[in-house]
């Protein structure tokens, strides 16, 4: 069975799996939320991008580096990579216990300092782009490639902190014999001000209307063209003036009944669509899908990724196994199969807000074309 609107699977969630929590809407939309964020993740990675993604990792904003912005996934410069076999660990694989052979394997990780956090836990959940080091200017994360009966094969992912892009989720939910929730207006212009800040590619209006970009130069010059020719400009570039600091903001959002209309997009989605780079807009017939597929009438590939998500949300649940950050290992597995497989139909699930004259295909090629920059020279490392 599929759902015609997100409200509808809302209310599916609220009676079936949180009947049990005191709010048990707001708990559903909670899980809404976070399943979006899965999609969006596993989408980067079937797209081939996990070595280059940061979850939640603190953006600055451009010249104003004292404040921060967490944000959903950040993509950066790859500067080392090394896949790396180890013996005799038993789970939980902390940071600290894989730091031991891997400094002997990589003597250059000894000079940096490192996170107290663990890979993969007794109970075999996931840390997804775990940090296990780092310094002002460069963080290594772990991701598992394959786990045999003694063995453990992981990859090293050294990435610089500066990204070229960021993705980043929203969603709201309404109360009941309302049209929309108070929180709309608010997480929108967080949003907003968000994308306008990270990027040194900065937009502005002329006196008629028209959206131009100016970049500042590091010899204090700005340059300026209109917007759309900037940013073709700036992804076909190899200029470190155009590249340093630019970061490409792209928008999920998902909830046709709370964003807007198709007859009539209101002001919260039109903030978001002239403040991102790119917005995409997760269908409710999307997101519909993929929840028949895990949880309604699942297939078979899917059900460690159900299995995950029930124990997650259960009335006594011990720890959460099913999020961005923290996931059982046997769904994430499933999940990058079903990613992959079902690549060409997950990418139909997503609507084009803006820039309306491309499809998805088009943001996939320009963040390829980041990922291939000679960012070690552009960056001056």
């Amino acid at each position: 069975m599929t759902y015609k609107s997100v409200d509808q699977l809302q209310k599916m969630l609220t009676k079936d799996v949180f009947h049990y929590a005191k709010d048990s809407k707001k708990a559903a939309g909670r899980a809404l939320g976070t399943l979006i964020e899965i999609i969006t993740f596993y989408l980067l990675k079937a797209w081939g991008y996990a070595p280059s993604v940061a979850i939640e990792r603190g953006l600055a904003e451009y010249g104003n580096p004292k404040i921060t912005h967490n944000v959903e996934y950040s993509l950066h410069p790859v500067i080392f990579s090394k896949r790396i076999t180890l013996k005799g660990l038993k789970t939980p694989l902390s940071v600290a216990k894989l730091l031991k052979p891997l400094r002997e394997e990589l003597p250059f990780l000894k000079e940096y300092e490192s996170r107290s956090q663990v890979l993969l836990s007794k109970d075999m959940v996931l840390r997804n782009s775990c940090v296990i080091a780092h310094n002002k200017n460069e963080i290594y994360t772990c991701l598992i490639h394959d786990i045999g009966k003694k063995s453990i094969t992981i990859d090293i992912i050294g990435q610089y902190i500066s990204p070229y892009a960021m993705f980043e989720c929203k969603r709201v939910g309404v109360e009941e014999g309302t049209k929309k929730g108070p929180q709309t207006i608010e997480k929108a212009k967080q949003g907003a001000y968000v994308a306008r800040s990270v990027s040194a590619l900065q937009k502005i209006r002329t006196f008629t209307g028209e959206l131009h970009a100016v970049i500042p130069k590091r010899d204090g010059s700005l340059y300026t063209k209109p917007y759309e020719q900037m940013i073709a400009e700036v992804i076909a570039s190899s200029s470190p003036d155009l590249l340093r600091d630019f970061v490409l903001t792209v928008g999920v959002v998902s909830n046709h009944g709370n964003w807007f209309t198709s007859d009539n997009p209101n002001k919260e989605l039109l903030v978001l669509a002239q403040s991102y780079d790119w917005l995409l807009f997760l269908t409710d017939k999307g997101l519909s899908e993929f929840i028949n597929d895990v949880l309604v009438s699942p297939v078979k590939e899917l059900q460690p990724a159900r299995s995950a998500f029930l124990k997650s949300y259960k009335a006594h649940k011990k720890k959460n196994q099913f999020t961005k950050v923290q996931i059982h290992i046997t769904a994430d597995y499933a999940l990058q199969a079903y990613f992959q497989k079902n690549i060409t139909r997950i990418e139909q699930w997503f609507n084009i807000i803006s820039p309306p004259q491309f499809d998805i295909r088009t943001l996939k090629s320009q963040v390829s074309q980041l990922v291939q920059k000679d960012w070690k020279r552009i960056l001056g490392k």
